[in-house]
C-alpha cells in the first residue's frame, strides 16, 4: 500500500462509516441569511464538499450571545434548524457526512452583536486585544463581563440544546469548539481565566466547564458521536497558558475516559505556522486520548498531500482536516488521489458576499 492510498481507505468512528480519511474543516464564510439562518446557497456549498470523509460545518453559535461576527449562522431557534436541516438532506443525499461545530465566542465580540446592547460573556472581565467585524467596520472588541457561577453552570444545558437541535436537523455528529481564544478555550487557559469559584484556578477547574459540556452532549448524542476541537499552541484571539502540557493533557485525557468520537487538534497557530511549539508535545496528547480510550484522531494545520498521507499511514493521526483546500476545491478528495492540480484560492471573497468565490469554484474537468 502507497502513502497516497491510505488517505482514501475508509474509516469508522464508532459506528459512524466514512468512505475516506479527509474531513472538511470548519471554515467561518459569514453567508448566513437574516437572523442566523442557514440558507439554501449554503446547502449548495456543503452538498458540492460531500466526498470529504466527514464535513465539519462552519462554527454555529449555541445562543445569540455567542455570536462574535457577521452572518454567522446559529442553532438556537426553529428557523436556524430547519435552514440546517436542508443543509444536512442536501449532504446526506449525495453519501457525505456532516458534523455542526458547536460555539460560543465569549468575549471575542462586540456589544453591537449581544441582545440588547449588553458586554459580551466571558469567564473574566478581561478584554481582548482584538478587532471585531460590524457593519460599522473593524472596531474594538467590547470589554466583556465576568460570567457568575450560575450562568456558568447553566452553559452545558445551552449546548445540550443545541445539541438536540443539532440533532433534529440529522447531524452525523457535533463538535465541540474549544480552540481558538473563543468562550470555552478563554475557560481552559489563564491568561484569560482568573476565577476563583470552581470554574478557575488549577487545571483540574479551568477545564470543569468543558468536560460538563461534553458530558451534556452526551445525554443527546453517544460519546463516539461528539468530537472535539482544541489548539493548545495557538495564540489566536490573545490567548495563551503559562503551562500549556499538563492542561491539555489533562483535557486530553478526561476527553478519552469519555470515548469521544474524536480529538481534533491544531497543530501550531491557527491558520498560521505549524512550527514545532516547545510547551506542547503534540505527540503526547495523541497517545495520552488514545489510551483513554478516545476513538480517533484528527490532525489539522496546513497539511499537504504527501504530509497528511504520511500522518495516516504512520498511525500519527486517523483522519486529517483541510480547510483552505477544500473552500477551493468542492473535488478535493478526486484531485488529491489523481494528482491534478488544486484551484487558487481567493481570499477577498473568503467572508461575506454571494455565490462568487463561495459555489462557483470548478471542479476538475
Amino acid at each position: 500500500m502507497t502513502l497516497a492510498q491510505s488517505l482514501f481507505d475508509d474509516f469508522s468512528i464508532g459506528d459512524l462509516h466514512l468512505s475516506n480519511r479527509m474531513v472538511m474543516a470548519p471554515l467561518t464564510r459569514s453567508r448566513a441569511g437574516e437572523g442566523c439562518v442557514p440558507t439554501s446557497l449554503m446547502a449548495t456549498y456543503y452538498a458540492q464538499r460531500a466526498s470529504a470523509g466527514l464535513i465539519i460545518s462552519e462554527a454555529t453559535q449555541v445562543c445569540p450571545e455567542g455570536q462574535g461576527y457577521i452572518a454567522t449562522p446559529g442553532i438556537y431557534a426553529d428557523d436556524q434548524e430547519a435552514g440546517w436541516k436542508r443543509v444536512v438532506n442536501a449532504v446526506h443525499q449525495v453519501g457525505g457526512k456532516i458534523c455542526l461545530q458547536l460555539w460560543h465566542v465569549g468575549r471575542i465580540s462586540h456589544t453591537f452583536f449581544q441582545p440588547g446592547g449588553a458586554a459580551p460573556v466571558a469567564p473574566s472581565a478581561i478584554r481582548a486585544n482584538m478587532k471585531a467585524y460590524t457593519t460599522q467596520g473593524m472596531v474594538d472588541c467590547s470589554e466583556p463581563r465576568a460570567l457568575t457561577t450560575e450562568e456558568v453552570q447553566a452553559l452545558p444545558e445551552l449546548y445540550a440544546k443545541a445539541a438536540r437541535r443539532a440533532k433534529a436537523a440529522g447531524f452525523d455528529m457535533v463538535e465541540i469548539h474549544a480552540a481558538n481564544g473563543y468562550l470555552i478555550d478563554q475557560f481552559l487557559r489563564d491568561k484569560t481565566n482568573h476565577r476563583t469559584d470552581t470554574y478557575g484556578g488549577g487545571v483540574e477547574n479551568r477545564a470543569r466547564l468543558l468536560l460538563e459540556v461534553a458530558q451534556a452532549i452526551s445525554s443527546v448524542y453517544p460519546a463516539s458521536r461528539i468530537g472535539c476541537r482544541i489548539s493548545p499552541a495557538s495564540t489566536f484571539n490573545d490567548i495563551a497558558d503559562s503551562n500549556p502540557q499538563p492542561l491539555f493533557s489533562y483535557v486530553a485525557t478526561e476527553l478519552g475516559r469519555m470515548k469521544l468520537g474524536y480529538l481534533h487538534v491544531i497543530e501550531g497557530e491557527t491558520g498560521g505556522a505549524r512550527g514545532a511549539n516547545p510547551l506542547v508535545d503534540f505527540a503526547a496528547l495523541r497517545a495520552a486520548f488514545k489510551q483513554a480510550g478516545g476513538l480517533a484522531l484528527v490532525a489539522n494545520n496546513g497539511y499537504t498531500k504527501d504530509m497528511a498521507a504520511a500522518a495516516v499511514s504512520t498511525g500519527q493521526a486517523d483522519l486529517i482536516a483541510f480547510g483552505v483546500p477544500f473552500l477551493a476545491n468542492p473535488d478535493l478528495v478526486h484531485r488529491f488521489q489523481h494528482g491534478l492540480p488544486l484551484n487558487t484560492p481567493d481570499p477577498a471573497t473568503f467572508y461575506g458576499g454571494n455565490e462568487r468565490g463561495y459555489t462557483d469554484y470548478p471542479t476538475a474537468g
